[in-house]
């Protein structure tokens, strides 16, 4: 009951990949508002995480579950026939807000369901697998669904979820809030959303656009609030997220090494997705179908790391290993060639069970020292971390990709072939004969070559990682 929501809320990250080109025909969105309608959701979702797991807290997890599911279902069904861009984005926002009460809820509801540690640390390795397929298979579903129906089918399939969710989950889910939760802090509410929302806004378009000035100044904005915030849960008397949780035994470590495990995932997906397509030339649907294939490994990358760590294995040897492995999947997709399909859908295996390996334990360290009463709060907290992590790696690793693609790409190209690949190939596509398949080739390469280069980094980051675990995590050994 639990997996359903938090399936369907990963899904809606990726659910518009293909479902983009037939909205764009039929609401005739600007370039502006097409972009809104593709990013607002991550945006509210990301700013509203801290929020709602330290609101659940107090009025309970799982009304706020439920609430949250009513909002969704709602959203979903406005989505679904939107007449107009600005009626989409609107739905998309609430979906966002939606979002933000289901991810914490489910697993605040984990902390407190499940209490023995054994049965919880399996049922956290779900929720990271469930997790990280949700937003593979949203790409692969809305690819399927736009073939055959409309591009609203894509939305309507939250609605018999949520459905089911509100039926069931009175009679299956059990209430748990925190019994002295104090006064709810209010004036933390917009500061936690300025902290977050102008650095995510700014990474993410850093990513898209190259350095500009309105983006630095975007994420530079969003420290100071973040230091603003940090100073009000240090000074208020009901802070909205307690100091007290990063003095529990490997929660703080928990904390950053998540983030640098989503820097690690998002930011091969930022490559990965481009060469399926762009390199070599598979369809957007194609993409995503081959795309499926490392998912084969990482179902069982969570699981593998639980059972370890309760046969006896140091929990920080699962991570460092974790990390190691994801690192060596960096390193074979520095190997790849402007033809190597199998080794990038290898490396993109090997490089994501790592991940997951590193998620499922962190979850559960973080989620283990946390006192229950602060469920909401300390799940909300991971997930933040995670979009900052994911946003960070995009930004980071896509700005090395586009240095070395420019770099590598002839200085006698045109300005847009420089700029990126898919600018290259639509001026080859504009060439005469040789001109442009020549073009097209030195930009495929430069690009390969990008790719290599942000590997490299990744690699070299993730390695990082495995040490820092190592040293950071043997205060938590056992726990």
């Amino acid at each position: 009951m639990l997996m359903l929501p938090l399936l369907l809320v990963s899904m809606d990250v990726s659910v518009l990949y293909f479902a983009i080109p037939a909205i764009s025909a039929d609401l005739e969105p600007s370039g502006t508002q097409q972009l809104w309608i593709f990013d607002i959701y991550a945006f509210v979702l990301a700013g509203l995480l801290m929020t709602m797991g330290s609101l659940g807290d107090r009025i309970g997890r799982r009304r706020l579950l439920l609430g949250g599911a009513v909002a969704f279902g709602a959203a979903s069904l406005v989505a679904a026939y939107a007449d107009s861009a600005e009626t989409l984005i609107a739905a998309r926002a609430v979906l966002g807000i939606g979002g933000a009460t289901l991810m914490p809820s489910t697993m605040a509801l984990i902390r407190t369901m499940f209490t023995d540690s054994a049965q919880r640390a399996k049922a956290i390795g779900l929720w990271s697998g469930v997790m990280t397929a949700g937003v593979a298979l949203g790409s692969v579903m809305s690819g399927v669904l736009v073939e055959y129906f409309w591009w609203g089918s894509v939305f309507l399939v939250n609605l018999p979820a949520m459905a089911l969710l509100l039926v069931l989950g009175p009679i299956l889910l059990p209430e748990s809030r925190d019994p002295a939760p104090g006064r709810f802090d209010w004036p933390s509410v917009p500061l936690s959303m300025a902290a977050v929302l102008p650095v995510i806004y700014g990474l993410k378009e850093l990513t898209a656009d190259g350095w500009h000035v309105e983006y630095v100044v975007s994420i530079t904005v969003g420290l100071l609030f973040a230091a603003l915030f940090v100073h009000r849960q240090r000074t208020a008397a009901n802070p909205m997220i307690s100091p007290a949780l990063f003095r529990g035994p490997g929660f703080a470590p928990a904390v950053v090494l998540n983030l640098v495990s989503a820097f690690g995932m998002m930011g091969s997906a930022y490559f990965t997705t481009q060469y399926l397509q762009s390199v070599l030339g598979k369809s957007a649907l194609e993409a995503a179908l081959w795309a499926l294939l490392p998912s084969v490994p990482i179902g069982m990358a969570a699981p593998l790391a639980t059972s370890l760590v309760q046969k006896g294995v140091d929990r920080a040897h699962v991570v460092t290993a974790g990390f190691a492995i994801a690192a060596a999947g960096y390193a074979l997709l520095a190997l790849a060639g402007t033809d190597s399909m199998w080794l990038v859908l290898t490396a993109c295996g090997v490089l994501a069970s790592g991940i997951v390996m590193v998620l499922s334990q962190m979850t559960d360290l973080a989620m283990s020292a946390a006192p229950a009463e602060r469920a909401g709060s300390a799940s909300s907290l991971l997930e933040t971390g995670t979009e900052f992590g994911g946003a960070l790696g995009m930004a980071v690793l896509g700005s090395i990709g586009t240095a070395v693609y420019r770099h590598e790409m002839p200085s006698s190209a045109p300005a847009p072939a420089r700029e990126t690949l898919g600018g290259a190939l639509a001026v080859a596509g504009q060439l005469p004969g040789r001109t442009g398949d020549a073009l097209a080739v030195a930009a495929r390469e430069a690009f390969t070559s990008g790719m290599q280069g942000a590997a490299v980094a990744g690699a070299v980051v993730l390695t990082g990682a495995a040490v820092a675990a190592t040293a950071t995590l043997k205060r938590a050994r056992g726990k």
